[in-house]
């Protein structure tokens, strides 16, 4: 194959995924508000998570003389009923709950997306018996299998991350299948086989970046999903040992004192919803920004 002719297809197969400055990406982004409301929280958490231990106001499993105590100057997020601090136990907590939920989508991704690319690409069997293990998985919701495999694998941070993992595989490989199915029939991908380009080279060069696009912007979907897998499991006791500070289980310790201290369940749904809702609103934004219409020069005026 002449080096005219692949870097004719070089062109043809970015055509959907056209590529700007980082300036012209920025001043989009910002004109977004909720995108960069979802950016600062989502920045905020992150510093939490990276640096917790350095910048909490009190050691996360320090015990003090006020038991229950309101939120106040000393405390501003109220103590729970050992009298340990709920602002240094929710940014610590941050740690884990973020951990858990990158760890067990990279994990799946990295199996997920090959296998809807297999599948995708070559159909017959191959796509025959990935798609019957994702109709197999779709039967149940994720929050199920996740319960399921902690049952199976026990307590901990690493079966949670594994638990998350299986459970969006099949996600991951459905998505990514989609895309190749229709990306496949497109004039490039036609042109490249009729020249003799490779399977893996069609697939790695040529379809997979433009496949990824939507899944950039439904990881962050899963992303949100994965920290309410993670603080469910945790809240109802199927997750990460008690001893570890997650989100999940400061709402868990705060169980039994709901009605008589509202700030242990308040604060931390509150931080659960806005770092949900912060992740949404920046993958809305990232959606928009890679809007196949406007890369394309397509209208939609009459």
């Amino acid at each position: 194959m002449s080096q005219q002719a692949e870097a004719t297809l070089e062109v043809a197969a970015q055509a959907g995924l056209r590529k700007k400055g980082i300036g012209v990406y920025w001043r989009r982004f910002r004109q977004d508000k909720r995108a960069v409301f979802g950016l600062v929280i989502i920045v905020m958490f992150s510093i939490a998570a990276a640096f917790g231990g350095w910048i909490t106001p009190y050691d996360a499993q320090a015990q003090h003389y006020e038991l229950l105590e309101p939120p106040s100057i000393g405390h501003p997020l109220g103590t729970d009923n050992l009298g340990r601090d709920l602002l240094s136990r929710l940014m610590i907590g941050a740690r884990t709950s973020m951990i858990v939920a990158i760890f067990g989508l990279t994990f799946a991704a990295l199996v997920g997306i090959p296998l809807g690319l297999l599948s995708g690409y070559y159909g017959g069997w191959v796509d025959m018996v990935v798609m019957r293990y994702i109709d197999i998985q779709w039967a149940f919701p994720n929050f199920i299998i996740a319960v399921m495999l902690v049952g199976i694998f026990g307590l901990g941070v690493q079966n949670v991350i594994m638990a998350i993992f299986l459970a969006y595989i099949d996600d991951f490989a459905r998505v990514v299948r989609g895309m190749v199915l229709s990306i496949k029939e497109e004039d490039y991908v036609i042109a490249a086989r009729g020249i003799g380009v490779s399977d893996l080279r069609m697939m790695v060069k040529h379809i997979f970046p433009n496949a990824m696009p939507p899944v950039i912007v439904l990881s962050s979907v899963f992303f949100a999903a994965a920290i309410l897998i993670e603080a469910g499991l945790t809240f109802l006791g199927l997750g990460v040992s008690p001893l570890t500070p997650t989100w999940g289980s400061v709402l868990n310790d705060a169980r039994p004192f709901f009605a008589r201290a509202w700030w242990l369940g308040t604060f931390p749904g509150l931080v659960i919803m806005f770092v949900v809702l912060a992740v949404n609103f920046v993958g809305d934004a990232i959606r928009d920004l890679n809007d196949v219409r406007e890369y394309s020069g397509i209208t939609t005026s009459a």
